[in-house]
């Protein structure tokens, strides 16, 4: 018998992954070969823009089944529930808007911002899942450790790039 449910945990952060990649149309890859983000200085450790939408799909869909399992632990969406899938939810919009920040507006200080943000709520939900099912962990914990380099990597680029044309300065 097909998990539907299950399936659906797993499909739906990716489903909000790829609406947000449609917002950099044009910004990581262009018809001309040249795109807004070839034009940016990168560090050398950036990784090739191929090995994003992989990682991207593991991610997605392991953190969608670490919330499948908090979904079926608590019995459903129960009192139990409310604050791990509140907290789950919150780091995944916040998950899919970062890209509209940072390629579609090149707003590189503000997504750096929008990414702390998001790695706390990443790190709350994590911790509360794992006080409801501790095998979580292993589901979140390569999201937590992107989400670090991302982070890390979003502030080298920004600093690279600091142009003073509405970006926050860097530290």
């Amino acid at each position: 018998m097909v998990n539907w449910s299950m399936i659906g945990a797993m499909v739906l952060p990716n489903s909000g992954g790829w609406l947000g990649a449609l917002t950099m149309s044009g910004q990581v890859r262009s018809k001309t070969g040249v795109s807004w983000y070839d034009t940016i200085k990168k560090p050398s450790w950036n990784p090739p823009k191929w090995v994003f939408g992989p990682a991207w799909t593991v991610l997605y869909t392991g953190m969608g089944y670490a919330s499948y399992k908090i979904y079926e632990d608590c019995g459903g969406f129960t009192e139990r529930a409310v604050l791990p899938l509140s907290l789950y939810g919150s780091q995944l919009l916040l998950n899919w808007t970062w890209s509209p920040v940072f390629f579609k507006y090149h707003k590189m200080g503000w997504a750096f911002v929008h990414i702390v943000a998001l790695d706390v709520m990443a790190a709350a939900c994590s911790y509360s899942f794992y006080n409801i099912n501790q095998t979580t962990i292993y589901l979140m914990s390569p999201y937590l450790v992107w989400l670090s380099f991302a982070s890390f990597l979003n502030y080298t680029i920004w600093k690279m790039n600091n142009d003073d044309k509405g970006n926050i300065k860097p530290l």
